[in-house]
């Protein structure tokens, strides 16, 4: 049995491979007529890394790269499984299952998806275990916030403008009323330079004793624990975090990625109460103001969306994925 611990080092092999482009163009075409030649290869290459690797079991989390390897691992007889990141399964992972020996969730949303008779296991999503280890008193005092209402939003590392100009008007106003709410803003490369001239522009600091606004937040696990209130896009990551801390969150879905799967994402939570879905077609300042408005208003509300929040969360996801993986080896 082979078994390949993180902190070791490991061979990475490389497969030519590229995603097949729905929007039709002239550049399209061409960018498919490659994808097909790519993908014909792609089975002999695949075979060829297996029989050098002779692995006990592969495991895909989707993608096109996963594809080939995953499918020839099947066809060749080794224990093959996916994992689906998101409540609307990728194209990939869809095809798949219909060869691979188990299907592991993080939510059981995307089973709907499927096919009925897919053998199946919802096992949640890992979620870093740092996330996990600061109090909300702890991680305030290392801002130098204080007890009161704590807002954290971000778009991501590239940021997003949708959230970005949300949340500047946010900002001037709990600001300029000066309410009793901490707010840690994450511009990302996207708002570079337009976010501080925004706030230049509305006399807003870009850190004071209630607030931190910054390109980067390289400290995660303390500004999460630190929130009271998360603003930010739907990707599979973000929710499992939101959902294993108890955070409540108002969620504005990516419109622009495959399928849109970060709506259903989102949905998720809002169908559960833990969270606020606004699509971004829909988002203005001032219903982001309104809803930001009620929850600092209610702290009962808050605290519920936050228990709806956490009793999502699955505490086991490393045992569950080792079990599938178990009983595949064994078996």
């Amino acid at each position: 049995m082979c078994i390949i611990f993180i902190n070791c080092l490991y061979k990475i092999e490389f497969i030519k491979v590229a995603g097949f482009q729905r929007k039709l163009s002239l550049e399209n075409i061409g960018r498919n007529f490659k994808a097909v030649c790519y993908l014909a290869g792609s089975g002999h290459r695949a075979k060829q890394i297996i029989r050098d690797f002779q692995p006990d079991l592969a495991i895909g989390t989707g993608g096109y790269v996963a594809g080939p390897v995953i499918r020839m691992a099947a066809k060749m007889g080794i224990p093959a499984v996916i994992h689906e990141q998101n409540a609307y399964p990728g194209v990939t992972n869809k095809l798949l299952a219909k060869k691979v020996d188990h299907v592991m969730l993080t939510v059981k949303e995307a089973l709907d998806y499927f096919e009925k008779d897919v053998a199946y296991t919802v096992t949640g999503l890992p979620v870093r275990s740092e996330l996990l280890k600061k109090s909300k008193m702890q991680a305030r005092k290392e801002l130098g916030f204080d007890h009161h209402f704590c807002i954290l939003s971000f778009g991501g590392s590239l940021g997003a403008g949708c959230i970005n100009e949300t949340m500047a008007e946010v900002l001037k106003w709990h600001v300029s009323e000066k309410l009793e709410i901490n707010h840690i803003h994450g511009y990302g490369g996207m708002g570079k330079d337009s976010f501080p001239a925004k706030m230049q522009e509305y006399g807003i600091p870009m850190k004071s004793k209630r607030l931190r606004i910054t390109e980067y937040i390289n400290d995660m696990d303390t500004c999460m624990a630190a929130a009271d209130l998360v603003v930010c896009r739907s990707g599979a990551n973000a929710l499992a975090e939101l959902q294993a801390l108890g955070k409540p969150s108002i969620l504005i879905p990516s419109p622009i990625v495959a399928g849109n799967h970060q709506y259903h994402n989102a949905m998720v939570l809002g169908k559960a109460g833990a969270g606020i879905v606004i699509e971004q077609k829909d988002m203005t300042s001032q219903r982001m103001i309104a809803e930001i408005k009620k929850l600092y208003q209610d702290q009962a509300k808050l605290q519920d969306m936050a228990k709806k929040a956490h009793s999502l969360a699955i505490p086991d996801t490393e045992q569950r994925i080792w079990h599938v993986i178990e009983k595949l080896i064994k078996s």
